[in-house]
């Protein structure tokens, strides 16, 4: 059996060993030791931009938000799904992880960073939804948590809050949608989600394509009108 490959380490704002690994042609992300995803179940991180995405009407100049690069599969979807004319924010906390992308992975999804419909900012998602100001995308995607339950970081517990529900509602244009990825099933969060100004879905995925079993879940909210 092949080994796995510690590729390089890092560390969260507060502390945890964040680290990426190959095994056996496949990428993985780790948080102090617990995988947190893999180039080989990808159909969740698809399904994320698919979902953010499927607005109502044609919008050839889109604005959506990635929070999250990981191994860039969700960005690689949305750009698969979007005009030449859009235009990609992804907001990544680490540093480190942009630099493996554009380094260590330019086999997988590390060339679209170059993308010109491509911006990467490094910092927090929360702090590039405030800044954006009112009606200003048309989705946004949220993947950097284990859930509203989970956090990667103390301080993305703002997301799931309802002045962080308040925050996205005012950054999306009319009809615009917020996708939310989340590892369990999340009744409570749910609930509260559909209580502040959103059309809300709970969309169970699974992990692979060949998985017997819904593993996960993404929550889908477009932003009704005032």
């Amino acid at each position: 059996m092949k080994p796995f490959r510690n590729l390089g380490e890092t560390r969260t704002l507060n502390g945890s060993r964040f680290s990426l690994h190959e095994h056996n042609g496949e990428y993985f992300l780790k948080l102090n030791g617990t995988q947190l995803m893999g180039s080989n179940a990808t159909v969740s991180e698809l399904l994320l931009a698919d979902l953010a995405c499927e607005f109502r009407n044609s919008r050839p100049h889109a604005r959506v938000l990635i929070g999250g690069l990981g191994l860039g599969f969700s960005l690689k979807r949305v750009l698969e799904i979007s005009a030449p004319t859009a235009k990609v924010q992804v907001a990544e906390l680490l540093p480190d992880v942009v630099r493996w992308n554009r380094e260590l992975l330019q086999d997988l999804n590390g060339p679209l960073l170059d993308d010109p419909r491509v911006e990467v900012i490094t910092g927090d998602v929360f702090d590039c939804i405030k800044k954006a100001g009112a009606a200003y995308y048309d989705a946004i995607l949220l993947d950097v948590d284990n859930g509203p339950t989970s956090f990667v970081q103390p301080q993305n517990s703002r997301l799931y809050t309802r002045n962080g529900f308040k925050v996205i509602r005012n950054s999306l244009k009319p009809g615009g949608r917020v996708a939310f990825w989340s590892a369990d099933n999340e009744p409570m969060f749910m609930e509260q989600f559909s209580r502040s100004g959103f059309t809300v879905e709970d969309v169970p995925t699974k992990s692979h394509e060949r998985a017997k079993r819904f593993a996960h879940h993404i929550y889908v909210g477009e932003k009704q009108e005032d």
